[in-house]
């Protein structure tokens, strides 16, 4: 019942998600856009010169399927489908050229346009291909020479005519938008390691379930950034918007990489916990005295995650008691260690993940602040000079 409930309320999420995505400004403007361009094509199209005139609705669709987000898209996806037309166009000719077309000719030149399609050459235009290679077998007929250049003129008229919309009208960067989705991540890493650690101190074995659910999505979740952060590059290429430093995303990037990274090691300690809880292969004992400061360190650690800013006040206080939470599980798992007589344990492996969260999250290691005026006299060893080998060697509960 409690996944069925999931399952509806994630539908929901999404559902709503497509509804926002549908009616956001950027998504209006191309609307209108559209609209602009493909208007103007069809006012113009008629006043081509020769036969082109003849055949002014291919000009609509050529304004269409130039529309894109970007500049670049848009130029992108003019070209190839000329291209894709253009050579599918000659397949059609050279049909028309020897036996002519037929009861034979028309598929077997339809297929082998659908198979050059395939070699990746034509990208948005790989469906033109055998498409133009059908119209003008099938609707030129007679007029196959009219036709074939009406068609491309046409459909050039038309891109031509997107391209300038989409320049006069220049798109804005994509770049707030991808940042804010990253910084979205960055929020869900952080809850995601918070349920971790509400669902280990609740009650063992934990009854919560969608924190292991959940980290199964992380990889999804990067993967869709990365391709946000794709179309933020692109829409910076040849926008007079972009011009100048205005847009840049080298430290969405970078902030991206780190956060792949800390997904990675969540993951893993949703993994050895699951393991444990439903004593999967590979499953390793945890310690009943663990769950207390194993929740402590990854509700601390999440924190850390959370702070957008890593060098200010608010983030070095949290960042330290990360690391002495960490510090605090590594000590209790030394201790049920030597009372119990036993190395191996999701604790140990999930305090060495926390710590690596701790040293990808920020530009360096933190000071523990002082939890005395005796410690205040005698300051502690920075985290950042503990070698993580001294981690790799402590024995594992």
């Amino acid at each position: 019942m409690t996944d069925i409930r999931t399952r509806l309320r994630a539908r929901r999420s999404g559902a709503g998600r497509s509804i926002r995505e549908a009616v956001h400004p950027a998504r209006l403007l191309l609307v209108a856009k559209t609209t602009l361009a493909v208007g103007l094509a069809w006012m113009i199209a008629p006043h081509t010169p020769g036969v082109t005139e003849q055949y002014p609705y291919y000009a609509p669709l050529g304004a269409l399927v130039s529309m894109y987000p970007t500049l670049m898209g848009s130029l992108r996806s003019g070209l190839q489908t000329l291209i894709g037309l253009a050579t599918g166009i000659g397949l059609a000719f050279l049909v028309i050229m020897t036996v002519g077309p037929n009861w034979w000719t028309i598929p077997v030149v339809v297929g082998l346009g659908v198979l050059v399609s395939g070699t990746g050459w034509f990208g948005a235009g790989r469906e033109y291909v055998p498409i133009a290679a059908l119209f003008v077998l099938i609707v030129g007929g007679q007029n196959a020479d009219d036709y074939s250049l009406g068609y491309l003129v046409q459909m050039a008229v038309g891109v031509a005519i997107g391209l300038i919309v989409n320049v006069v009208i220049a798109p804005a960067p994509l770049t707030l938008a991808a940042s804010a989705r990253v910084d979205e991540f960055r929020a869900q890493l952080s809850t995601h390691l918070q349920d971790i650690g509400v669902a280990v101190s609740e009650y063992w074995p934990p009854e919560r379930q969608q924190w292991a659910s959940d980290a199964a999505s992380l990889a999804d979740t990067t993967a869709a950034l990365r391709t946000a952060l794709a179309d933020a590059d692109d829409s910076r290429r040849g926008n007079p918007r972009a011009w100048g430093r205005r847009g840049e995303t080298r430290h969405i990037h970078e902030e991206l990489t780190r956060l792949d990274r800390i997904a990675h090691l969540i993951r893993d300690i949703s993994d050895e916990i699951a393991d444990t809880i439903w004593d999967r292969p590979g499953s390793l004992d945890l310690d009943p005295a663990l769950p207390e400061p194993l929740s402590a360190a990854c509700q601390a650690v999440a924190e850390v995650i959370a702070q957008q800013d890593p060098v200010d006040a608010a983030d070095h206080r949290a960042r330290g008691e990360a690391a002495r939470a960490i510090r605090l599980l590594l000590e209790t798992v030394d201790d049920r260690t030597i009372r119990q007589g036993r190395s191996m344990g999701p604790g140990v492996l999930a305090a060495m993940d926390l710590r690596r969260i701790l040293i990808v999250s920020g530009h360096r290691e933190p000071e523990e602040a002082p939890a005395s005026s005796a410690e205040e006299e005698t300051p502690e060893t920075p985290e950042e000079e503990t070698p993580e080998s001294d981690v790799d060697h402590t024995s594992r509960d």
